[in-house]
């Protein structure tokens, strides 16, 4: 990941619808109904306008949550983390990750021990993580993440032929968003260099469970994330 300081990754860096019913207008010159209506148009009752909204509301919850997975881990298979993605590429996985972080298992992430743990970086659309300016020889072949909830500490690590990291304050501004500060670069994971003051931004956990966790950084980038390492921790 670039060391940059534009958001919390980057700084190290269907529905169907239903036809319309409608009551028949009465002549102005009757206040009663015809004798004989016609069942084509007929006024709808309470009952039948409930069981109409009804079904439109289980139209639109859609697909559960291990199906929306399995089409979100399709999409993003083939992109290389994203640096293949095209435009077209970026809209579709952006809109079958809003349709996930709709059933959302976990409602107040930052108070789960599911968010605990070492993540890899699957998918985003930030560039300067995907270093794509740089020949493929030179960008990292992999980036993870790693949050403890306990300590509020987050870690960014790049693999090889950096392995840069950096490590971090959070500090929550709301059940499933917190503000970071970062604190300490490491240049090939072994030189410190203090992270200046502006190096700072938001995440949002956006949906989360045992397995794969969604986010939106400050800067209005989409991480993906998989668990890899539950048990790891954060240093203090």
């Amino acid at each position: 990941m670039a060391l940059s300081s534009t958001s919390f990754f980057s700084t190290l860096n269907t529905t169907s619808s239903l036809p319309h019913f409608h009551a028949p207008k009465l002549s102005s010159s009757s206040s009663h109904f015809p004798t004989t209506p016609s069942t084509t148009h007929l006024p709808l009752s309470h009952k039948w306008r409930a069981k109409v909204s009804f079904f439109t509301s289980f139209l639109k919850k859609g697909k559960d949550a291990k199906i929306i997975k399995e089409e979100l881990l399709q999409a993003i298979a083939p992109l290389d983390r994203g640096a293949d993605a095209t435009l077209q590429d970026q809209q579709t996985v952006d809109q079958i990750a809003s349709e996930l972080e709709e059933v959302s298992p976990i409602k107040e992430p930052l108070k789960s021990n599911l968010l605990d743990g070492k993540w890899e970086l699957i998918y985003t659309t930030s560039q300067s993580i995907l270093q794509t300016k740089r020949p493929k020889l030179l960008r990292s072949v992999a980036n993870y993440q790693a949050i403890n909830v306990d300590t509020l500490r987050a870690q960014n690590m790049e693999s090889w032929p950096f392995f840069n990291q950096v490590t971090a304050d959070l500090t929550p501004l709301n059940p499933r968003k917190v503000a970071v500060k970062f604190d300490t670069f490491k240049i090939g994971g072994i030189i410190p260099i203090k992270a200046p003051g502006r190096a700072r931004g938001e995440l949002e956990i956006t949906y989360l469970d045992e397995e794969l966790r969604v986010s939106r950084g400050d800067k209005g980038n989409l991480f993906i994330l998989k668990m890899v390492d539950p048990s790891y921790r954060v240093p203090v």
